[in-house]
């Protein structure tokens, strides 16, 4: 069934949970979106929506809907697609400029974070991730459903940009505080499961976005957030920029820093992955012990 064209909007900017969603459900100013995704298995998310998912909910691919191709030896992982494109994507998802926007993926957020930094790219503030995640959403034994909703294309206008990006240009070297949301493993170059070099940006901090979380995978109280990032160098005043593997997880440590009221940071989109596909940008490792 098609629905109305929403006039109202509740307001929402960083996180909602379950049980103020829950209420939201039928309101004709909603548009909610499953990003579930599987980064080892891309065929995961869409398998796992089809098997059930919040009802009124449209399912978002991370490799097809919030990136673009990869090009080999140019691009990052999941490079950022042109905002014109995005924007027509919006229109066909039926978000208007008064719709509240609510992503939600499995429990830790990433993916849903980077639909709600995009929509804040295109100059959308009313938008918000469900803390906890669907995990949360089954864990207070809410209802589920098959059912594909449908909506009416909207006539979404962007706006100017809520987002800071940088580029790989502008952190040799990175102004201010350098924040890499990958595992500590990866960050010193310990391992590597996914991309072709380990180590990271030289200057960086280690940020691992898991650590925002508590152990029901809903975000940490907003003090203890600003206490965590202001240990690692956050502040008021000084500049701060995140990067991750591919520009997904950084999102969530974005939108954690947003949400504990500390300035919102820039977003290195192309990171690691495209960091890497020039040799003659400097790699930093853990050194060997003497």
């Amino acid at each position: 069934m098609t629905q109305p064209t929403p006039t109202a909007e509740p307001s929402f900017t960083t996180l909602i949970d379950v049980t103020t969603l829950a209420g939201l459900l039928t309101s004709p100013a909603l548009r909610l979106f499953d990003c579930r995704c599987s980064l080892l298995e891309p065929t995961a998310g869409a398998r796992q929506y089809a098997q059930g998912h919040i009802p009124g909910a449209q399912f978002v691919d991370l490799n097809s809907d919030l990136s673009d191709p990869v090009v080999p030896g140019q691009t990052g992982r999941h490079p950022l697609p042109a905002k014109t494109a995005f924007v027509a994507r919006l229109q066909r998802w039926g978000i208007s400029n008064n719709s509240l926007v609510v992503a939600y993926d499995a429990d830790s957020s990433p993916y849903a974070a980077r639909l709600w930094w995009m929509l804040r790219w295109a100059g959308h503030k009313n938008v918000a991730v469900l803390d906890g995640g669907y995990k949360a959403w089954q864990a207070a034994h809410q209802a589920s459903t098959q059912t594909v909703p449908t909506f009416a294309t909207s006539r979404f206008i962007p706006g100017p940009a809520l987002t800071r990006e940088v580029s790989a240009a502008d952190l040799q070297p990175a102004p201010g505080l350098l924040l890499d949301a990958r595992d500590l493993a990866r960050f010193e170059g310990r391992v590597e499961p996914i991309d072709a070099v380990a180590g990271h940006i030289p200057g960086a901090v280690c940020a691992p976005f898991t650590a925002n979380l508590e152990a029901t995978s809903c975000f940490k109280p907003a003090a203890e957030l600003r206490a965590r990032f202001a240990a690692l160098g956050a502040d008021e005043t000084t500049p701060a920029s995140c990067y991750c593997g591919s520009g997904v997880t950084a999102a969530q440590n974005l939108l954690a820093m947003v949400h504990a009221g500390l300035p919102e940071p820039a977003l290195y989109a192309g990171s690691w992955s495209e960091w890497i596909t020039d040799p003659q940008r400097p790699v930093a490792k853990l050194l060997p012990a003497p």
